[in-house]
């Protein structure tokens, strides 16, 4: 499952603003993820005693009532990307560095097949789990599996784009020219209307997820690229995707292959403005765009680093590039019930090395790794060899105890918004390792402005993926969540109250479920 879990709706919308304590920053407010996102950004652009905006308090419907609009549909011809991905992926042994100068990544080929393969490698399909009620899942996670993250392809300045349509295996749209660009883009409505502002947190996360699975890809298959952040102007380029409702899309992330194909057009001088009854019929909705359009950078392109950290063991479970990815999960639950299964037991060191060395490994762009810089590490560790049950700091690939406490999982499941129930499964407790990432957004903010705000959203996916995929090559899964509560979250891991937890990353013992996997991979 690939659901990162979030704040029942009904923690939103339910009774008046509790009273706000004396050393709480900048709530409560509720406690949750859904209620304290606004006061998070109000407090980091300088409001000492932020409120919540009314709309926090209005009930929403259940997201599991939610019928997200239907993903877009490129028009015109339809272009196969490359079979055989998975045997190329296969080929490359895990965690041997990434091919150079034609060492198994296929090199010899035209770059627009080692792009397709790149495309496959971060976006395709893996597999289906009949009794999950999350489907497909493909190599990163995803709220729901909802993948509200769209990839575009062009052929260069004045080209027309096409769609990457995953679950067809194809780009879409005319005319076929080599491709020159990638547009990532996130579409906010996909996202329950429950979520609130929450909504923009979500997708900004994910297009850190996806931004490191397109950098893998592109690595593993030799595609150079750079990548161009949102400037000023980067909201006229929506339009020229042809969406029909290119308001509702995050300002695009274009990633550059360097070749002589130039920066893409800007499309049209036209602004894509939200419908003028959003701001009466889903304030929250109209409130995060407002604020999605001012994360913007002044910074030139800069080329893709690599997305895989130096000094990786060899893994017990994972021979190759493929497994790995075809291993990555955020923990199966039997019988279509939901939440995370796990078990307790005690595992290797390597499992802990690998998970820091992964989140050491900086995003691309001077801003991006500037926020990824800011964001403090803290994982609460339980039966890894060779450490101390407890709060540790994780900095630089390295592991520094902070507070020996072996009842800390017991205390952050109890801090968890889906317990266990006759419907959902909770295993933190049981958890080796539950990862939090954490920033100052004070201090963030008078760094690098309210671009800061997306900024470390973005940085905070990019490390997440990492982390899932250390974990699947330790055996492990990891979900991504955002579901405790934080105040006493805080307290468990020893964060100050101006610490705003901006992820958290669950990473536990699978138990078998015994349902099919039914492979999806080409």
């Amino acid at each position: 499952m690939t659901a990162p879990a979030a704040p029942r709706a009904a923690d939103a919308g339910a009774g008046a603003p509790p009273r706000r304590g004396p050393v709480d920053l900048p709530g409560p407010e509720g406690d949750n993820s859904i209620a304290r996102e606004p006061l998070w950004y109000a407090y980091g652009a300088g409001d000492d005693a932020p409120e919540a905006p009314p709309w926090t308090w209005v009930p929403q419907p259940p997201p599991d009532t939610h019928t997200p609009p239907p993903p877009p549909r490129g028009g015109g011809p339809r272009r196969a990307l490359p079979l055989g991905t998975h045997d190329r992926l296969a080929a490359l042994p895990y965690p041997a560095p990434p091919p150079r100068a034609g060492r198994g990544g296929g090199a010899a080929e035209p770059v627009g097949d080692r792009l397709g393969r790149a495309l496959v490698t971060a976006f395709g399909p893996q597999r289906r789990e009949p009794e999950n009620p999350y489907n497909d899942h493909r190599p990163y996670a995803s709220p729901r599996c909802l993948f509200p993250v769209h990839a575009f392809v062009d052929g260069g300045a004045g080209m027309p784009w096409r769609l990457l349509e995953p679950d067809r295996h194809a780009l879409t749209g005319a005319p076929a020219a080599p491709a020159r660009n990638v547009v990532l883009t996130g579409r906010y409505t996909t996202v329950p209307p429950a979520y609130q502002w929450f909504r923009g947190s979500l997708i900004a996360i994910e297009l850190g997820f996806v931004l490191r699975a397109l950098s893998l890809g592109l690595e593993l298959f030799e595609v150079p690229a750079r990548l161009r952040l949102p400037d000023p102007d980067a909201h006229r380029l929506l339009p020229a995707l042809g969406l029909d409702d290119a308001w509702a899309w995050s300002l695009p992330f274009v990633v550059e292959l360097d070749d002589d194909g130039g920066a893409p057009a800007r499309g049209t001088d036209s602004v894509p403005a939200p419908p003028a009854h959003l701001t009466r019929t889903d304030p929250a909705l109209a409130e995060l765009i407002r604020v999605n359009r001012e994360q913007t950078y002044d910074s030139a392109p800069t080329p893709l680093t690599t997305a895989v950290p130096a000094g990786l063991g060899p893994s017990a479970t994972v021979p190759d590039w493929a497994e790995l990815l075809w291993r990555r999960h955020s923990g199966r639950m039997p019988r279509a019930l939901h939440g995370m299964s796990g078990r307790r037991r005690n595992v290797p060191a390597e499992a802990l090395d690998s998970a820091a060395r992964w989140l050491s490994v900086p995003p691309p762009g001077a801003e991006l790794a500037a926020a990824f810089e800011a964001l403090t590490v803290t994982a609460v560790v339980q039966g890894v060899e060779g450490q101390a049950d407890g709060v540790h700091r994780l900095r630089d690939g390295a592991t520094r105890l902070l507070r020996a406490d072996a009842n800390a999982p017991e205390r952050l499941e109890e801090q968890y918004g889906y317990g266990v129930s006759p419907v959902n499964g909770c295993g933190i407790r049981h958890a080796p390792l539950t990862v939090f990432l954490s920033v100052r957004t004070r201090e963030l903010f008078e760094r690098l402005g309210t671009a800061g705000w997306g900024a470390v959203q973005h940085a905070a996916g990019w490390a997440a993926h990492g982390l899932c995929l250390s974990a699947a090559a330790s055996g492990l899964f990891a979900r991504p969540v955002r579901a405790f509560k934080e105040i006493p979250t805080q307290r468990v891991l020893g964060l100050d109250p101006d610490e705003m937890i901006v992820l958290s990353v669950v990473v536990g013992v699978p138990q078998d479920t015994g349902g099919a996997l039914l492979d999806l991979r080409l």
